[in-house]
Protein backbone atom coordinates (compact mmCIF):
# COMPACT_ATOMS: atom_id res chain seq x y z
CA UNK A 1 0.00 0.00 0.00
CA UNK A 2 0.91 3.29 -0.48
CA UNK A 3 1.97 6.57 1.44
CA UNK A 4 3.16 9.65 0.83
CA UNK A 5 7.32 11.14 2.31
CA UNK A 6 7.91 14.86 4.14
CA UNK A 7 8.45 15.65 0.24
CA UNK A 8 4.37 15.78 0.36
CA UNK A 9 4.20 15.15 -3.35
CA UNK A 10 0.50 16.10 -4.33
CA UNK A 11 0.02 12.52 -6.58
CA UNK A 12 1.23 10.41 -4.01
CA UNK A 13 -0.44 12.16 -0.76
CA UNK A 14 -3.75 12.04 -3.01
CA UNK A 15 -3.10 8.36 -3.93
CA UNK A 16 -2.41 7.55 -0.20
CA UNK A 17 -5.59 9.07 0.86
CA UNK A 18 -7.25 6.68 -1.92
CA UNK A 19 -6.29 4.14 -0.34
CA UNK A 20 -7.61 4.98 2.88
CA UNK A 21 -10.83 6.32 1.94
CA UNK A 22 -13.53 3.85 2.97
CA UNK A 23 -12.47 3.37 6.70
CA UNK A 24 -10.63 6.37 7.20
CA UNK A 25 -12.92 7.89 9.78
CA UNK A 26 -13.47 4.98 11.70
CA UNK A 27 -9.61 4.24 12.14
CA UNK A 28 -9.20 8.51 13.33
CA UNK A 29 -11.66 7.42 15.48
CA UNK A 30 -10.25 4.96 16.65
CA UNK A 31 -6.55 6.06 16.72
CA UNK A 32 -7.66 9.16 18.33
CA UNK A 33 -9.17 7.91 21.46
CA UNK A 34 -12.97 8.70 19.99
CA UNK A 35 -11.16 12.33 20.66
CA UNK A 36 -11.95 13.55 16.99
CA UNK A 37 -15.64 13.86 17.23
CA UNK A 38 -14.75 15.98 20.24
CA UNK A 39 -12.12 18.17 18.17
CA UNK A 40 -14.60 18.66 15.30
CA UNK A 41 -17.26 20.05 17.96
CA UNK A 42 -14.94 22.81 18.80
CA UNK A 43 -14.42 23.55 15.17
CA UNK A 44 -17.76 24.04 14.76
CA UNK A 45 -18.07 25.92 17.37
CA UNK A 46 -15.19 28.28 15.99
CA UNK A 47 -16.58 28.15 12.88
CA UNK A 48 -19.93 29.31 13.82
CA UNK A 49 -21.11 28.63 10.54
CA UNK A 50 -24.78 30.55 9.55
CA UNK A 51 -27.43 29.62 7.28
CA UNK A 52 -26.59 31.15 3.67
CA UNK A 53 -23.01 31.62 4.29
CA UNK A 54 -20.84 29.88 1.27
CA UNK A 55 -17.88 28.27 3.22
CA UNK A 56 -15.62 26.53 1.81
CA UNK A 57 -13.80 23.60 3.93
CA UNK A 58 -10.51 21.82 2.31
CA UNK A 59 -9.12 18.55 2.88
CA UNK A 60 -12.37 17.83 3.23
CA UNK A 61 -12.03 14.35 3.39
CA UNK A 62 -15.26 12.59 3.17
CA UNK A 63 -17.15 15.04 4.67
CA UNK A 64 -17.00 14.86 8.45
CA UNK A 65 -16.24 18.61 9.01
CA UNK A 66 -18.35 19.94 6.28
CA UNK A 67 -21.67 18.07 7.33
CA UNK A 68 -22.27 19.94 10.36
CA UNK A 69 -21.78 22.96 8.52
CA UNK A 70 -24.36 22.28 5.99
CA UNK A 71 -26.37 21.14 8.90
CA UNK A 72 -26.48 24.56 10.17
CA UNK A 73 -27.87 25.66 6.82
CA UNK A 74 -24.34 27.12 5.41
CA UNK A 75 -23.88 26.37 1.94
CA UNK A 76 -21.06 24.21 2.09
CA UNK A 77 -18.31 23.16 -0.80
CA UNK A 78 -16.06 20.63 0.41
CA UNK A 79 -12.70 20.13 -1.43
CA UNK A 80 -10.42 17.61 -1.32
CA UNK A 81 -7.14 16.64 -3.36
CA UNK A 82 -8.17 12.84 -3.54
CA UNK A 83 -10.96 11.27 -5.52
CA UNK A 84 -11.33 8.22 -3.20
CA UNK A 85 -11.74 10.91 -0.20
CA UNK A 86 -14.38 12.65 -2.82
CA UNK A 87 -16.00 9.39 -4.23
CA UNK A 88 -16.66 8.44 -0.52
CA UNK A 89 -17.90 12.03 0.97
CA UNK A 90 -20.84 11.81 -1.88
CA UNK A 91 -21.79 8.37 -1.30
CA UNK A 92 -22.35 9.62 2.23
CA UNK A 93 -23.49 13.53 2.02
CA UNK A 94 -25.01 13.47 -1.66
CA UNK A 95 -26.76 17.09 -0.24
CA UNK A 96 -22.66 18.60 -0.06
CA UNK A 97 -20.88 20.06 -3.20
CA UNK A 98 -17.84 17.87 -3.15
CA UNK A 99 -14.81 19.58 -5.73
CA UNK A 100 -11.35 18.41 -6.78
CA UNK A 101 -8.61 20.74 -6.34
CA UNK A 102 -5.52 21.53 -4.40
CA UNK A 103 -5.04 23.82 -1.52
CA UNK A 104 -2.23 25.64 -2.82
CA UNK A 105 -4.25 26.35 -6.72
CA UNK A 106 -7.88 26.67 -5.62
CA UNK A 107 -10.74 26.64 -8.50
CA UNK A 108 -12.46 29.51 -7.06
CA UNK A 109 -12.55 33.74 -7.74
CA UNK A 110 -11.49 36.32 -5.10
CA UNK A 111 -13.79 37.25 -2.41
CA UNK A 112 -15.87 34.20 -2.39
CA UNK A 113 -16.44 32.54 0.91
CA UNK A 114 -17.61 33.80 4.26
CA UNK A 115 -15.51 31.15 5.77
CA UNK A 116 -12.72 28.75 4.65
CA UNK A 117 -12.08 25.41 7.15
CA UNK A 118 -9.44 23.30 7.45
CA UNK A 119 -9.56 20.05 9.63
CA UNK A 120 -5.57 18.02 9.81
CA UNK A 121 -5.32 18.93 6.37
CA UNK A 122 -3.11 21.92 5.92
CA UNK A 123 0.03 19.63 7.04
CA UNK A 124 -0.44 16.78 4.10
CA UNK A 125 -0.15 20.27 1.77
CA UNK A 126 3.50 20.70 0.22
CA UNK A 127 2.99 24.51 0.90
CA UNK A 128 1.27 25.01 3.49
CA UNK A 129 2.30 29.14 3.55
CA UNK A 130 1.04 29.08 -0.37
CA UNK A 131 -2.29 27.44 1.05
CA UNK A 132 -2.80 30.32 3.65
CA UNK A 133 -2.09 33.25 0.79
CA UNK A 134 -4.84 31.03 -1.68
CA UNK A 135 -7.12 31.29 1.72
CA UNK A 136 -7.01 34.69 2.38
CA UNK A 137 -7.34 35.27 -1.85
CA UNK A 138 -10.84 33.66 -1.34
CA UNK A 139 -12.25 35.04 1.60
CA UNK A 140 -14.47 37.85 1.55
CA UNK A 141 -13.36 41.11 3.14
CA UNK A 142 -14.06 40.16 7.21
CA UNK A 143 -14.35 36.68 6.20
CA UNK A 144 -13.30 33.78 8.68
CA UNK A 145 -10.36 31.29 8.42
CA UNK A 146 -10.00 28.53 11.05
CA UNK A 147 -7.76 25.54 11.68
CA UNK A 148 -7.79 22.90 12.93
CA UNK A 149 -4.74 20.91 12.82
CA UNK A 150 -2.34 18.30 14.92
CA UNK A 151 0.64 20.83 17.24
CA UNK A 152 2.49 19.94 20.19
CA UNK A 153 2.02 19.83 23.57
CA UNK A 154 3.32 22.68 25.49
CA UNK A 155 4.11 20.74 29.08
CA UNK A 156 7.37 18.80 28.61
CA UNK A 157 5.58 15.54 30.16
CA UNK A 158 2.39 15.69 28.07
CA UNK A 159 4.67 16.02 25.03
CA UNK A 160 6.62 13.56 26.01
CA UNK A 161 4.09 10.53 26.42
CA UNK A 162 2.71 11.87 23.50
CA UNK A 163 5.54 11.69 21.68
CA UNK A 164 5.86 7.86 22.91
CA UNK A 165 2.31 7.35 21.87
CA UNK A 166 3.00 8.26 18.66
CA UNK A 167 6.43 6.11 18.13
CA UNK A 168 4.98 2.79 19.82
CA UNK A 169 1.04 2.88 20.20
CA UNK A 170 0.02 4.18 17.15
CA UNK A 171 1.63 2.07 14.78
CA UNK A 172 0.63 -1.34 16.34
CA UNK A 173 -2.97 -0.10 16.57
CA UNK A 174 -2.47 0.93 12.67
CA UNK A 175 -1.02 -2.50 11.69
CA UNK A 176 -4.01 -4.40 13.40
CA UNK A 177 -6.53 -2.00 12.06
CA UNK A 178 -6.04 -0.33 8.88
CA UNK A 179 -5.58 -1.89 5.22
CA UNK A 180 -2.85 0.48 4.61
CA UNK A 181 -0.60 0.69 7.76
CA UNK A 182 1.92 2.67 5.91
CA UNK A 183 -0.23 5.67 5.55
CA UNK A 184 -0.18 6.20 9.86
CA UNK A 185 3.70 5.50 9.16
CA UNK A 186 3.23 9.24 7.48
CA UNK A 187 0.99 10.19 10.05
CA UNK A 188 3.19 9.89 13.12
CA UNK A 189 6.08 11.52 10.49
CA UNK A 190 4.03 14.98 9.43
CA UNK A 191 2.53 15.52 13.15
CA UNK A 192 6.55 15.51 14.21
CA UNK A 193 8.02 17.56 11.97
CA UNK A 194 5.07 20.14 11.54
CA UNK A 195 5.46 23.41 13.86
CA UNK A 196 3.99 24.48 16.82
CA UNK A 197 1.46 26.60 17.53
CA UNK A 198 3.61 29.81 17.79
CA UNK A 199 4.89 29.12 14.43
CA UNK A 200 1.65 28.75 12.98
CA UNK A 201 0.31 31.25 14.08
CA UNK A 202 3.04 33.84 12.57
CA UNK A 203 2.32 31.57 9.15
CA UNK A 204 -1.44 33.07 9.34
CA UNK A 205 -0.40 36.66 10.37
CA UNK A 206 2.28 36.55 7.70
CA UNK A 207 -0.05 35.95 4.69
CA UNK A 208 -2.37 38.70 6.11
CA UNK A 209 -4.60 37.56 8.48
CA UNK A 210 -5.76 39.73 11.61
CA UNK A 211 -6.89 38.93 14.86
CA UNK A 212 -4.79 35.28 14.74
CA UNK A 213 -5.23 33.55 18.06
CA UNK A 214 -5.09 29.86 18.82
CA UNK A 215 -6.52 27.65 21.34
CA UNK A 216 -4.95 24.15 22.80
CA UNK A 217 -7.34 20.98 23.16
CA UNK A 218 -6.46 17.48 24.36
CA UNK A 219 -3.55 19.58 26.54
CA UNK A 220 -2.12 20.65 22.77
CA UNK A 221 -2.30 17.48 21.03
CA UNK A 222 -4.73 19.49 18.58
CA UNK A 223 -4.68 23.57 18.10
CA UNK A 224 -7.29 25.69 17.08
CA UNK A 225 -6.30 28.62 15.03
CA UNK A 226 -8.24 31.76 13.90
CA UNK A 227 -7.95 34.62 11.53
CA UNK A 228 -9.75 37.11 10.00
CA UNK A 229 -9.43 38.59 6.23
CA UNK A 230 -9.14 42.29 7.03
CA UNK A 231 -12.08 44.65 5.25
CA UNK A 232 -10.50 47.09 2.94
CA UNK A 233 -10.51 49.94 5.62
CA UNK A 234 -8.69 47.57 8.32
CA UNK A 235 -6.10 46.89 5.43
CA UNK A 236 -5.88 50.85 4.35
CA UNK A 237 -5.34 51.56 8.34
CA UNK A 238 -2.72 48.96 8.77
CA UNK A 239 -0.55 50.60 5.54
CA UNK A 240 -0.97 53.77 6.62
CA UNK A 241 0.56 52.78 10.44
CA UNK A 242 3.31 50.20 8.55
CA UNK A 243 4.20 53.74 6.18
CA UNK A 244 4.43 55.82 9.95
CA UNK A 245 6.41 54.04 11.43
CA UNK A 246 8.76 53.39 8.26
CA UNK A 247 8.81 57.24 7.68
CA UNK A 248 9.90 57.56 12.25
CA UNK A 249 12.56 55.52 11.46
CA UNK A 250 14.56 57.14 8.51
Amino acid sequence: MSRADMQKDPSEVAGMFDATAKRYDLLNSLLSGGNDKLWRIQMQRAVRPQAGERILDVAAGTGASAAPMAKAGALVTALDISHGMLEEGRRRHPDIEFVHGSATELPFDDDTFDAVTISFGLRNVQQPRAALSEFYRVLKPAGRLVVCEFSHPPVDVVRKGYELYLRTALPGMARLASSNPEAYRYLVESISTWPDQHSLSQWIRTAGFTRVAHRNLTLGVVALHRGRKPTEQTAALRLARHASAEEQAD
